[in-house]
């Protein structure tokens, strides 16, 4: 049996030197057919299940959701394949030194599918949700843990299976070197989510039609499950450490354990009451195991597992893919640039976070905050971050670039004051003849 304790020590054990710190991406797209542009089912012909066994013929191996039979995963040194509810997938990258690797990895990631694509009949969609598609459009995705969660999500919220269905994100893990460290970047992912979410917002449609979001992926969010998602305001306590997400996390009800390649629902238990034996139907003891899987189902804005992840953005192209790391690692693994974002920010509260969580999803760079539009404090911190990059004097192979290289799609964006969103409603006025389909075209990797 495991303690209190030994979870709180989880959070210490992933503690880095801050000569060794790494990078991570994920990222999600949607896979549908290249024909009837709906998304692709496990079981069909050249379906998912059909793409991830091809796969495993260049080096990726298999894991399974039950006695080897269904096949869920795939993973090749440190990287990932998963699958998302809805047939979205998400490479899960491997821990990297610097934005080049991690730009290189995901280029490599989308070849190999866009080879497959062109086999199997598929195309691959970065967007935060797919445009034209709704709910029932998307088949569900045979991972027993998914049967807990739809079930559990009608319970706690509006939209839950709309977030698990029709959206895509990218996320970036960082690297913490100490308790403190992990303090001072997780209050500036937190502070800055709302600008990410701003500056790369990516779903302005709904079922073939504008929305009044710039980000519908975070309307989704917003009325998933409140007990698991938000800003977790205790993070900008004054005491606030690893013990502090510990007690949050036991705190918030739990989804599944696995035994013996079964997900048992636990959804009517916390995960303390788990831990203190209060699950009386349950005869299984809590492991260590358990406590990772627990920590995966939580859905802040910023997330702390080993690593803190950021979790707001949409899911963008190829145009601006390599530019989330890019801004995040610019402003979080420099020290000077972080202390000039905690200036700026230092007298920002909580009402002015939720503020912005709440109204940035519609108004996007638009949004009025003390005095001034957002794209005013979108600009200041994307030459923060690049100012970071070039500092950090990590150069690709030909020696010609930094790494701020990998963001010169968001800097001409922001020049003109846009988002990924705003560029797509201009040319779904103009250009596209109030038509999505070129999109299917035109924004596919």
């Amino acid at each position: 049996m495991i303690n209190k304790n030994q979870l709180i020590e989880y959070f210490y054990q992933g503690t880095k030197s801050k000569n060794k710190i790494k990078i991570g991406v994920e990222h999600e797209k949607f896979i549908l057919n290249k024909d009837t542009l709906l998304p692709v089912s496990y079981e069909e012909k050249n379906g998912i299940k059909n793409i991830l066994e091809k796969l495993t013929l260049t080096g990726w191996k298999p894991f399974y959701d039950d006695n080897q039979q269904t096949i869920i995963a795939l993973k090749k040194g440190k990287e990932a394949i998963t699958l998302e509810p809805g047939g979205q997938i998400e490479l899960s990258g491997a821990p990297l030194d610097n934005i080049h690797e991690t730009c290189e990895e995901t280029t490599n990631h989308l070849r190999e599918l866009k080879k497959l694509g062109n086999e199997f009949n598929f195309i691959l969609l970065g967007m935060g949700v797919e445009p034209n598609l709704a709910l029932d459009d998307f088949p569900w995705m045979p991972k027993q843990r998914y049967g807990i969660m739809k079930k559990y999500m009608k319970k706690v919220g509006t939209l839950g299976q709309h977030m698990m269905k029709r959206t895509c994100t990218n996320q970036v893990n960082i690297d913490y070197s100490s308790e403190e460290d992990m303090v001072e970047k997780f209050r500036i992912m937190l502070n800055l989510e709302a600008i990410a979410t701003a500056m790369f917002s990516n779903s302005p449609f709904d079922q073939g039609k504008i929305s009044k979001y710039k980000s519908l992926r975070s309307h989704f969010w917003h009325n998933t499950d409140a007990d698991r998602t938000g800003l977790l305001p205790f993070v900008f306590e004054k005491d606030f450490n690893f013990e502090n997400y510990a007690n949050y996390a036991w705190n918030v009800p739990m989804y599944f354990i696995n035994r013996d390649n079964k997900y048992i629902d636990m959804t009517k238990y916390t995960f303390k009451d788990y831990l203190e034996g209060k699950s009386i139907d349950i005869k299984h003891e809590a492991t260590l195991k358990d406590w990772e899987d627990h920590l995966t189902t939580l859905f802040p804005q910023a997330r702390l597992k080993q690593y803190l992840e950021i979790r707001s953005m949409d899911a963008c192209n190829w145009d601006l893919i390599c530019s989330q790391p890019a801004f995040w690692i610019g402003i979080l693994y420099d020290d000077e640039i972080s202390n000039k974002i905690n200036e700026i920010t230092e007298g920002w509260s909580e009402e002015d976070r939720e503020f912005l969580n709440k109204r940035v999803p519609e108004e996007g760079l638009q949004t009025e905050f003390k005095g001034k539009k957002l794209i005013s404090y979108a600009k200041e911190f994307f030459n923060l971050s690049k100012k970071g990059l070039v500092k950090r004097n990590y150069l690709s192979k030909n020696g010609e670039f930094d790494e701020s290289i990998h963001m010169k799609d968001l800097e001409k964006n922001l020049e003109n004051g846009f988002s990924p969103a705003d560029c797509l409603i201009n040319k779904f006025n103009l250009s596209w003849s109030n038509s999505l389909m070129p999109i299917y075209k035109e924004l596919i990797f």
